[in-house]
């Protein structure tokens, strides 16, 4: 199959924090035209593939990305259209031959992840396969539809108070089907806000959906989703609902202490901390539970808890197969957190997977904070049978648009599995 872009236009809209993001739209040489959403993170990894933002203080406080549509529009279109590729990985490589900074920063990774995203659809609709089947075939992988990981209460830098923890998600983990889980994740979720309403608490909303209740230590968070659960007649735990955490340890580290609702805490002391959550809660999940330069104290985390629950990486992986390679070489970890955007095309993306797949380790396929209407990692996390997905709350549009196409993409075939891959 020959993939020919005759078209590819980007244009300036908005994310769902209402700050500049990217649309692009590639039409190829037989007709055939897809749009692809740019989601832009707020909890990034300092290795992460690097956004361009023009800084024109005059224009969305500097946050516009006219300089990335620009090289979508000028030199990435001269550069791909007109031109035969054998597969989107092909023009996956040109993109980052074209920048080459080895971490999208010349062209801007919002730039080429738009364009690589668009890619991947178009080569999909020419073979005449959903996208989730697509990349099922590309990876080489068992499709399965994913358990999703609700964020229903947000804190850290995607929510304003004091709560230093930055994301508490459901995890329907003994859901019998994906649309039990969604229906489960909604209904707690809807509880959730009459049981804060009920203690007098905020139920105002963070970035991804999730309520921001006026409460400083986790543990008391973790307690009202216990409730939660219960009021909502489901069972906390692994054969019923359990609790996910993604702390973000990098967003509240100072010098070499862990500041947690006023407690300095030095790495062993949150570890300790971490294992009394998990004596204490249905807590299955942890994802950047230290900083992503705590590479010694992540050993220990692994080592302390590995064996009962995820020890996720995301900023300390940022979807790279070769810091991931790494980290398993160290044994930092044992699960990782994948994000297209965070190392730049969905090529690259497939191989972190890969990686991971190969040494055993987990995958949770993730959206941003910053978000569109794009519900690409959808797909992606059905097609690559990683088991795994969070995208926020169970409402905004935004979010309930990638939980809704899994329920479609579950139509589409249902003789696809549900639930955590074992491999």
């Amino acid at each position: 199959m020959s993939l020919r872009i005759s078209h590819l236009h980007a244009v300036e809209i908005l994310d769902s924090r209402a700050r500049p993001t990217l649309a692009v739209t590639l039409t190829t040489d037989d007709g055939t035209r897809v749009h692809a959403g740019v989601p832009s993170g707020a909890s990034t990894g300092t290795r992460e593939a690097v956004e361009l933002r023009d800084g024109d203080r005059g224009r969305y406080h500097g946050q516009g990305v006219l300089a990335a549509v620009g090289h979508v529009n000028g030199e990435i279109a001269r550069a791909l259209t007109g031109r035969a590729f054998a597969s989107a990985a092909d023009v996956d490589r040109a993109l980052i031959e074209l920048d080459g900074t080895g971490t999208k920063a010349r062209l801007g990774a919002n730039a080429v992840v738009g364009v690589s995203l668009a890619v991947a659809r178009a080569e999909a609709a020419l073979a005449g396969r959903p996208l989730w089947a697509h990349l099922a075939r590309i990876a080489g992988t068992e499709p399965r539809l994913p358990v999703p990981h609700f964020n229903v209460v947000n804190g850290g830098v995607h929510a304003p108070g004091d709560l230093d923890f930055q994301e508490f998600m459901l995890a329907p983990l003994g859901a019998p089907g994906l649309p039990e889980a969604v229906r489960a994740g909604a209904e707690i979720y809807t509880g959730l806000k009459a049981l804060l309403s009920a203690g007098g608490h905020t139920t105002g909303l963070g970035d991804e959906g999730g309520f921001a209740p006026a409460v400083d230590r986790p543990e008391k968070v973790l307690e009202l989703l216990v409730e939660a659960i219960d009021a909502a007649g489901y069972r906390p735990g692994r054969d019923g609902v359990a609790l996910a955490l993604d702390p973000a340890a990098g967003e509240f580290r100072a010098g070499d202490r862990y500041r947690v609702a006023g407690e300095e805490l030095t790495s062993d002391q949150l570890i300790d901390r971490y294992e009394e959550i998990v004596e204490r809660f249905p807590v299955w999940s942890i994802e950047d539970g230290l900083a992503e330069d705590d590479w010694d104290g992540w050993v220990r985390l692994t080592d302390r808890l590995g064996d009962r629950v995820q020890v996720m990486g995301d900023d300390i992986f940022v979807t790279d197969p070769a810091v991931i390679t790494e980290a398993i070489d160290r044994r930092v970890g044992n699960s990782a957190l994948i994000k297209v955007n965070q190392i730049g095309t969905v090529t690259e993306t497939l191989e972190a997977l890969r990686v991971c797949r190969e040494a055993g380790y987990a995958r949770m396929v993730s959206h941003r904070s910053g978000e569109t209407e794009d519900a690409f990692i959808a797909d992606l996390a059905v097609g690559t049978g990683c088991g795994q997905i969070k995208s926020g709350a169970p409402a905004r549009g935004e979010r309930v648009a990638k939980y809704n196409r899994l329920i479609e993409i579950g139509e589409e075939d249902r003789a696809l599995p549900f639930g955590l891959t074992t491999g």
